[in-house]
């Protein structure tokens, strides 16, 4: 008895840790879904709107789901209470928040690249750097629906049969 109810806690474990996993793999092309709709929505406020960086940013914050809500909710509360930099918040603000998402390097760093530029140029050069930022978000979605589609049903799928052969290997 106690065999049986320790192999089905391995079990259920293994699976649950192979679901995790293919639930990150299906997150990181939803979140970069919404992070390319956050900078299409920064660009109108900055190009029609003429809203400034830290009022476009809070309204951003209002429209996102976590964690990318957070990114911009952080961001606008540091340029408008500490002495800073639109670069070095924005820093500070990707930092802050990276670990709750499913976001590679890649991403890191072209939202990096994407910061270093945040409120340096005119409208028209910003529109510009935006555009760029959102054509590699776009690559990297593809990659990541790639990945999605090759390892997710593979993922979940290598959980349940680890939890197997670990109680075939106990028993």
């Amino acid at each position: 008895m106690v065999k049986l109810l320790g192999a089905v806690f391995i079990l259920a474990a293994t699976t649950w840790t192979g679901f995790e996993a293919s639930r990150h793999l299906n997150e990181r092309p939803r979140q970069l879904r919404q992070l390319k709709v956050a900078l299409q929505s920064l660009e109108a406020e900055i190009m029609y709107g003429h809203t400034p960086l830290h009022e476009a940013a809070r309204k951003l914050a209002k429209q996102l789901s976590n964690p990318l809500n957070i990114l911009f909710k952080v961001f606008s509360e540091r340029l408008i209470s500490e002495e800073t930099t639109v670069r070095d918040a924005w820093q500070q603000s990707l930092d802050d928040i990276w670990k709750l998402t499913a976001l590679k390097q890649g991403e890191y760093e072209i939202l990096k690249q994407f910061g270093e530029t945040l409120g340096r140029h005119d409208r028209y050069t910003q529109q510009k750097q935006i555009l760029l930022a959102i054509a590699h978000l776009e690559r990297e979605e593809a990659d990541a629906r790639e990945r999605q589609g090759k390892y997710e049903k593979m993922v979940k799928s290598l959980g349940f049969l680890t939890g197997l052969l670990l109680i075939v290997l106990l028993i």
